[in-house]
């Protein structure tokens, strides 16, 4: 399968994709924890089949040091006990998120009862922003059919900072 389109070599997706970065920071600039992120976005993609936002978030845990048992039992956390309850909240609105053509009821309201025990206002909002934002990239991803494989770990620390 190859790639049908560089969305970033063409003007108009150039600067969308500058914005869509941009929109992130917020996000990345939150107290909501960074590996949460990092997990959520991996567990999103993995849902959606993004090859290549499924690679760049298992390589940005695994180079900040999150241990390979954690980041290979994210597609399956519902039975692992290596995830914290507040990481398990925010995995389960993820999926809740992301399914929501499967699972026509959404977010149930268990779910966010879970999530507004470990997290803030703040980290709410970012949390439901990092959904919908990663959401959008897998779609984009899987569109243009952009590959997985190549990503080189930390390459978009620089960004966030």
């Amino acid at each position: 399968m190859e790639p049908r389109f560089t969305l970033v070599d063409n003007e108009i997706g150039a600067k969308f994709a500058k914005r869509f970065g941009n929109a992130s920071l917020a996000i990345l600039q939150s107290t909501l924890p960074k590996t949460t992120q990092d997990l959520v976005m991996l567990r999103v993609s993995q849902i959606n089949g993004c090859g290549w936002c499924t690679d760049v978030h298992s390589k940005d845990l695994a180079h900040a040091g999150e241990p390979a048992t954690r980041i290979n039992l994210v597609a399956a956390w519902h039975e692992a006990a290596v995830f914290t309850a507040a990481e398990r909240a925010a995995l389960a609105l993820a999926e809740e998120g992301t399914r929501i053509a499967d699972a026509a009821r959404g977010v149930t309201d268990e779910t966010w009862a879970r999530v507004r025990e470990h997290y803030d206002d703040d980290q709410i909002a970012a949390l439901v922003a990092l959904v919908a934002q990663i959401n959008a990239a897998n779609r984009l991803g899987v569109i243009v059919r952009q590959q997985g494989g190549s990503y080189v770990p930390g390459a978009y620390d620089i960004v966030a900072s």
